[in-house]
């Protein structure tokens, strides 16, 4: 393998990673915000207020993008197996 690969190999599993965290991370900011929001405008103050809504919100988007979230990875770990098989 020469520098150039792996370097390429590199950036290819972090934006894999990017891709596959965004949903999550999206929907757990969303959520923060919405209530964020909420307690702006009613004054409520509770820190563990957030924390329900976002672990049921991110546990939702987790189901929802689950099959994304293999085949993605599927051909990812394909494509290094490839490469594995080429170099040896």
């Amino acid at each position: 393998m020469n520098d150039a690969l792996v370097l390429d190999v590199a950036r290819e599993g972090l934006w894999i990673l990017i891709l596959i965290s965004a949903p999550m991370m999206i929907a757990g900011l969303v959520v923060g915000l919405v209530i964020a929001l909420f307690q702006a405008l009613t004054q409520i103050q509770e820190m563990t207020l957030v924390f329900v809504p976002k672990i049921i919100a991110i546990f939702f988007v987790l189901m929802l993008a689950l099959p994304f979230m293999g085949a993605t990875l599927g051909q990812y770990m394909q494509r290094m197996a490839q490469l594995i098989v080429a170099s040896g």
